[in-house]
């Protein structure tokens, strides 16, 4: 896997809209400038693509233009990382105009970027794991730079830090603070707090004993199910078998797979048929272990928790849950294809090799 290199102090980083254009929206205006100053204080400089707030409207209907965004940044030099605005529900998109342009391919292998973003996103770092670049399933500029309360959640805060580290071999800590989703993202809500409540249960181990280890490779647990089925868009699996996008089962093997639920908050009915399906398709019987987040408001948590047990057992499958990645507050940046070792009896998670090159 080919790394990008690490963050310094007033890089120029791109901001893209792949999916949904909602930070273009008027609407979104004050968290606009609030993600703003809080990447210049963080020491970065961003820079809006040509399409990247053109609203909702625009950019729904143009995928290519989402598509140029992308590869503008990384044809630009000056760009050192590129970082999603948000995610949505349609990024496989752009699959043609990006994976048919072969300059674009070539520049992600020579002119490798961070790219980072979650959710939906899933798309985009499947495109650039079957490309070989290291990409970093993470903060998104609207979700976590503007973030509504006075200051960034300081879990999050401390991974997108770092972004700037040489050294940066990381510990994926529990956060002892988790947070519920808002339900008022507008002017109003400035400055104000999040409901927290106090982490109790840590890393949970489901299933598993000992030390495992292997690459990551995962994302949004309804992104990946939709890529292998194409349940919510079928032209979406007839361009994932195109460009052979979703990992065959040899590519899973040895892979520590991680998986995280959406802000759909799916029943535990639909988590059992995701689940099934990844079983059933072998997918359990060969990767190293599962790593899987933290759902949003803990909605489900028991019930998830018992699946994904039975799953274990059947499988004797290692399983750690309840993992700070992904859609649930606060998060932290899992990179894809890098070696981690998930120490069960200690109950810790550490990417064994530097972030970047």
């Amino acid at each position: 896997m080919i790394k990008p290199g690490h963050l310094n102090k007033g890089d120029r980083v791109a901001i893209v809209s792949l999916s949904s254009g909602l930070l273009g929206e008027p609407q979104c205006a004050h968290q606009l400038k609030l993600g703003v100053r809080r990447m210049e204080e963080a020491g970065m400089v961003p820079v809006f693509m040509n399409n990247t707030l053109k609203g909702l409207q625009h950019l729904h209907d143009n995928p290519q233009a989402r598509a140029d965004d992308l590869k503008q940044a990384f044809f630009d030099d000056e760009i050192k990382a590129v970082f999603s605005a948000i995610g949505g529900d349609d990024t496989y998109r752009l699959l043609p105009y990006l994976l048919d342009d072969a300059g674009f391919v070539e520049n992600v292998r020579t002119n490798p970027k961070i790219f980072m973003g979650f959710s939906d996103t899933t798309n985009n770092h499947l495109m650039f794991h079957r490309l070989g670049l290291v990409s970093y399933y993470g903060p998104s500029f609207l979700t976590d730079f503007a973030e509504l309360d006075q200051h960034m959640l300081a879990y999050t805060e401390h991974a997108i830090n770092n972004l700037f580290r040489t050294d940066a071999i990381m510990d994926i800590q529990s956060s002892p603070t988790w947070y519920m989703d808002r339900t008022d993202y507008s002017v109003k809500a400035l400055g104000t707090p999040r409901r927290q409540h106090v982490e109790n249960k840590g890393h949970d181990i489901i299933y598993g004993n000992g030390i495992i280890e292997g690459p990551l490779l995962g994302g949004c647990l309804e992104s990946l199910y939709d890529g292998y089925t194409g349940d919510r868009y079928p032209d979406q699996k007839v361009l994932y078998d195109a460009y052979r996008l979703m990992p065959t089962l040899g590519e899973w093997r040895n892979k520590i797979m991680f998986l995280e639920t959406s802000e759909e908050k799916p029943s535990p009915e639909s988590f059992q048929r995701y689940m099934d399906h990844f079983s059933v398709h072998g997918i359990f019987n060969v990767i190293a272990g599962l790593m899987v987040g933290k759902p949003i408001d803990e909605v489900h948590y028991d019930a998830y928790r018992l699946i994904l047990e039975r799953y274990a057992i059947r499988h004797d499958l290692p399983v750690i849950y309840n993992i700070n990645f992904g859609h649930s507050c606060p998060r932290t940046i899992l990179p894809y294809g890098l070696n981690t070792i998930v120490n069960f009896p200690a109950k810790t998670i550490r990417i064994g090799e530097p972030l970047f090159g």
